[in-house]
């Protein structure tokens, strides 16, 4: 596959699902791509990247927004609290708030630095224990726990379990936004992507489908 084609398939996919005038975010997932795929994703126009490690977002950002205007990048994995500062003067977004000591730490920074990225709380919607995310029971809870913190608070996130069906998960994490007040909702995946938008994704996280197969 390749970026048009994936962006062609998000624009059927929205049309298929009568979410006309509707956009979706797609997140071009660049973790543990090699300089060259990224730099030819880039030149074709593509301004949103995902990565899942600060380090290596740290490593390799800085130096292609020098040469490349408007880069947005989001950080979709999971995020211990030392490298909370970092990640938030790196990223545009983050998609992996998923406990209250985490919560707790972006909000003492944000006061610090007077801003804040866009937040997603992740949602263990299939309770995996070896997963990250908030319990689906929980999730209620939390949000309220964030927006008393004063965090920008903008949606949910999910990863399905591999071996489940994923529209479960979607209609599950949407259900729990709207509950919520939330219109976020980053989910899907290479294999899934087009599924999720049937059932609202805002913001979709595609790497393969995009780059070819990862690197490591």
């Amino acid at each position: 596959m390749s970026l048009s084609e994936v962006r062609a398939n998000i624009d059927a996919q929205l049309q298929v699902s009568g979410r006309t005038g509707d956009q979706v975010e797609l997140i071009a997932v660049s973790k543990v791509q090699p300089l060259d795929r990224v730099e030819a994703i880039l030149s074709k126009g593509q301004r949103v990247f995902g990565e899942n490690r600060v380090q290596e977002a740290a490593g390799k950002w800085p130096a292609f927004r020098e040469r490349y205007e408007n880069v947005v990048l989001h950080l979709i994995g999971p995020l211990q609290t030392n490298k909370a500062r970092q990640a938030m003067e790196l990223a545009q977004a983050i998609h992996s708030v998923d406990r209250p000591k985490l919560a707790t730490t972006i909000a003492r920074l944000a006061q610090e630095m007077g801003s804040c990225p866009d937040l997603f709380i992740q949602v263990n919607t299939g309770e995996e224990p070896q997963k990250a995310g908030i319990l689906p029971a929980d999730t209620d809870a939390f949000v309220a726990q964030c927006r008393e913190l004063d965090l920008p608070i903008c949606g949910l996130m999910c990863i399905p379990p591999v071996y489940e069906e994923s529209a479960l998960h979607f209609a599950l994490l949407a259900k729990m936004a709207e509950r919520n007040g939330l219109t976020g909702l980053s989910m899907g995946m290479s294999g899934d992507y087009e599924k999720a938008i049937r059932f609202g994704a805002t913001h979709v996280r595609v790497g393969s489908a995009i780059f070819g197969e990862r690197q490591g």
